[in-house]
């Protein structure tokens, strides 16, 4: 059974707190598994949410800063260690070629899988695969940072009504289906777009394009809102945002599901990040992200 869902593996900002793992995210598309800035820590979140190496096909670090991506060593040691039977891509901006070699030769290990480096240098497109394509773009933060972006490829859907009205039943049902055709009626006679679903990442980062072109159209967007609105001068400073800009950019691009993530130590009380995302006017799904959470994309 094919299964969407967002597997949250650490929410904190800069530093981990009792409560707060550094950052991690595992994607599950279907039968794939894409992880998200792996911090300090992330391999024992995944054996706490049940994740596995062996669910890891691809790697996605969106910059060089310590709680976004201290947690590569452990995590390629464990792929190599568990002999993962698969290749794993892993992606990340080319100005930090030397940070990702660092942390994959951190200490000696055997290496027993196929670990593809594709860094990213521009924005567009990085993968297209059957299921998806994957996007990057670029975000402004003190170090070069990167967004993500999956697409799935726009299908139809079967109309019961349109289908009776032709006469087209049982097996001749997958028939149009696989074939097109049916003694002259198109499968778009009988059926209509079924939009792909989107899903974008989105870490640290001032207000900027390349956010609002991750964003727009989303299905879920998991986005950084270190800091309340009232600190909006910081936020500016250090390359983030705030709950209420966070929330703001999630209802002009049409979100369906935001999750907010990525929380500064300094404040105690996740309710007031929701709040301060109403106030701002998105009236959708709304997620605080918390340590091993799961949150089940929308459906479609």
């Amino acid at each position: 059974m094919s299964v969407r869902e967002l597997v949250v593996l650490g929410t904190a900002s800069q530093v981990p707190t009792r409560h707060r793992n550094h950052n991690g995210y595992l994607l599950r598309w279907d039968g794939h598994g894409i992880l998200f800035d792996p911090g300090e820590g992330t391999q024992r979140q995944m054996l706490r949410a049940g994740v596995a190496a062996h669910d890891l096909d691809r790697i996605c670090v969106t910059h060089f800063h310590g709680d976004h991506s201290l947690g590569l060593a452990g995590v390629i040691q464990r792929i190599n260690l568990d002999q993962v039977p698969h290749p794993v891509t892993a992606h990340y901006p080319a100005s930090g070629q030397r940070f990702f070699e660092r942390l994959r030769y951190a200490t000696a290990y055997r290496e027993t899988v196929k670990l593809t480096e594709a860094p990213v240098d521009a924005d567009g497109p990085l993968a297209v695969t059957e299921a998806y394509t994957l996007d990057a773009y670029r975000l402004s933060h003190p170090v070069e940072s990167y967004g993500y972006r999956i697409v799935e490829p726009d299908g139809r859907r079967i109309l019961p009504e349109r289908l009776a009205a032709h006469g087209i039943k049982g097996p001749d049902v997958g028939r149009i289906q696989r074939e097109g055709v049916l003694n002259g009626v198109t499968l778009e006679s009988v059926s209509e777009v079924r939009r792909g679903q989107r899903f974008a990442f989105v870490m640290d980062t001032r207000l900027c394009e390349g956010v609002d072109a991750l964003a727009e159209g989303a299905d879920m967007l998991v986005i950084e809102s270190t800091f309340l609105d009232e600190d909006v001068r910081l936020a500016t400073d250090h390359g983030h945002l705030t709950a209420g800009q966070a929330a703001t950019v999630a209802r002009d691009a049409g979100v369906r599901h935001l999750v907010l993530t990525h929380f500064s130590q300094r404040y105690d009380d996740p309710a007031v990040f929701e709040r301060q995302a109403r106030a701002a006017g998105f009236d959708g799904e709304l997620s605080i992200a918390q340590d091993l959470m799961r949150v089940p994309l929308p459906k479609r």
